[in-house]
């Protein structure tokens, strides 16, 4: 699970900032929305909210922290096989940080051991890079890269703690390539669980997840849980209907000769066509079914978010999602929210970060107070990070969206008089 995520010199993000998903000593909610992972003996207990909300202005930066984790994530599992510019964009606005690497770090926890990972970069190489473990709740360094200064040299840590073959994974490693994911193509089992935390348990939706995974879903056991997903939800969907057609052997033809020759394009058997249908219930008690291009946006995008949050909650993942309230009403927000609240739905500590404009949820009956989040953007153009604990909000009193919205809390748009100064016609 994900306990703090930090940036810096990303985008709008200048100055670090750190994403926190640690509970404070507040006992609001404390059944439900907070997790209690299992640590060795000895070692201090913790307490990590099951899900964040990130609030804020347009512009304010929301998206870019979001797009920070991603570009990690990008980095980290296509670092062995990567071949051009690394996808990193600094902040723009200063001099000093034009030229600067872009900071990246986690830290996380997995199977009750804590580990601190991150690297710096610049689109054209990797400047340091490092992996701290606790496992006793000591410090372990397990290794650190650092490239030395006015040269193309680097150098390197390790600890005793960090077995395998440390020489040839470090003499494979390529100054635009991060030395964990080269040891891990080099057969590295200790460092494994991070790597595979980025792979298999950290899932990102920028722009909207379409619907291919819940179809893989509703093609196998799973069908049942997504129905199930939609009822409750409140759309009137009785069945799926997922149909392969095989395309057509002229339409493969074109397709292939938009392909160079050398392209390996697959045999016509296996290139299929979708088709996607639901179920509704008639009058007369008929089954009807509509193409699902022709159901409502809303119900598309819980489609597609049925297979994710299915899966998720039975995996333990940690979701990030932008702008989740894009074509659900309020209610639904909350009925997604509300998986990752579940002790009955949320047994394998999933957890939940969003952004979203839907001030209708800023309430105190659905999150605690350290679970909200703003971003705002400065007179420098910079991305600013905090909490809304930084506001001692009263506890359960205090009407958060109203005293967000009328602007005590900060990250709000500053929207100018349009009579004023402004010509538009």
């Amino acid at each position: 699970m994900l306990i703090t995520f930090s940036t810096e010199n990303f985008r709008s993000i200048r100055e670090e900032v750190c994403l926190s998903l640690v509970a404070n000593s507040s006992k609001e909610h404390e059944e439900t929305n907070v997790l209690r992972p299992t640590l060795p003996p000895r070692v201090k207990s913790m307490r990590v909210l099951r899900s964040a909300a990130l609030y804020g202005q347009n512009a304010g930066g929301k998206s870019n922290l979001i797009q920070a984790l991603r570009v990690m994530q990008k980095i980290l599992l296509r670092s062995r096989d990567h071949r051009s510019a690394l996808p990193v964009t600094p902040f723009k606005f200063s001099e000093d940080t034009l030229d600067a690497p872009s900071m990246f770090e986690v830290v996380i926890l997995l199977d009750g051991v804590r580990y601190q990972y991150g690297f710096s970069a610049t689109r054209q190489q990797i400047h340091e890079e490092w992996l701290f473990a606790f496992p006793k709740g000591r410090t372990q360094t397990w290794f650190k890269r650092e490239l030395r200064p006015g040269t193309n040299e680097y150098e390197y840590t390790f600890s005793a703690h960090l077995i395998g073959n440390k020489q040839t994974w470090k003499e494979s490693t390529r100054p635009d390539a991060l030395f964990l994911s080269t040891a891990i193509q080099l057969n590295s089992e200790k460092l494994l669980p991070v790597y595979q935390w980025f792979s298999d348990k950290l899932h990102i939706c920028e722009e909207g997840w379409g619907p291919k995974f819940s179809i893989e879903c509703c093609q196998d056991d799973r069908k049942d849980k997504v129905l199930n997903f939609l009822q409750a939800a409140d759309f009137a969907i009785s069945d799926i209907y997922v149909n392969e057609k095989k395309v057509p052997s002229d339409v493969v033809q074109k397709i292939k000769s938009l392909f160079s020759p050398e392209a390996k394009i697959h045999e016509e058997s296996e290139i299929k066509q979708i088709e996607l249908k639901a179920g509704h219930q008639s009058n007369s008690g008929e089954m009807v079914e509509i193409d699902f291009n022709n159901e409502s946006g809303g119900t598309q995008k819980i489609f597609c978010l049925a297979g994710p949050w299915i899966e998720g909650l039975a995996k333990g993942h940690t979701l990030f999602i932008d702008e989740l309230q894009t074509n659900l009403h309020p209610n639904l927000v909350k009925f997604l929210v509300g998986f990752f609240h579940s002790q009955v739905e949320n047994q394998s500590g999933a957890q939940l970060v969003f952004s979203t404009h839907e001030t209708n949820i800023l309430d105190q009956e659905l999150f605690r107070r350290d679970q909200i989040w703003f971003c705002e953007r400065s007179e420098m153009q910079d991305t600013r990070l905090f909490p809304l604990t930084d506001f001692s909000p009263r506890k359960k009193t205090e009407n958060l969206e109203q005293a967000y919205l009328s602007g005590r809390y900060g990250a709000l748009p500053y929207i100018r008089d349009i009579t004023q100064n402004f010509a538009l016609f």
